[in-house]
């Protein structure tokens, strides 16, 4: 008896990996998705840094600069992006470009 349940169990076991399969299959990001979205932040030196937006944590404006969390995980691994700037204008700019960079990303392409 017991030998029936276990094999019982097996074939549902292998169902269920199957169809957990193709589900996982289906919900991978569709195109245009923010799970890689590259912007690049500006820069007064001859290095490009280019941040994925979809691991961005929070944006934090200061008096003169525009701080950008990233990447963050356990134990302190994230990231701090700091982009200096003269003005509001300045700052706003920057903050218009990441949020029309991420809608970019984040719609769907045909």
């Amino acid at each position: 008896m017991h030998l029936v349940a276990r094999r019982c169990f097996l074939a549902l076991f292998i169902l269920l990996a199957a169809a957990g399969r193709s589900f996982g299959e289906e919900s991978s990001p569709p195109p245009g998705s923010t799970a890689f979205c590259l912007f690049e932040l500006p820069s007064t030196s001859d290095k490009r840094v280019l941040i994925n937006l979809g691991i961005v944590q929070y944006v934090e404006v200061l008096r003169d600069e525009v701080k950008i969390a990233y990447g963050g995980g356990n134990l302190g691994s994230g990231h701090d992006a700091r982009v200096p700037f003269k003005s509001a204008e300045e700052a706003n700019n920057l903050l218009s470009r990441l949020k029309q960079a991420a809608s970019d990303c984040q719609r769907k392409t045909p």
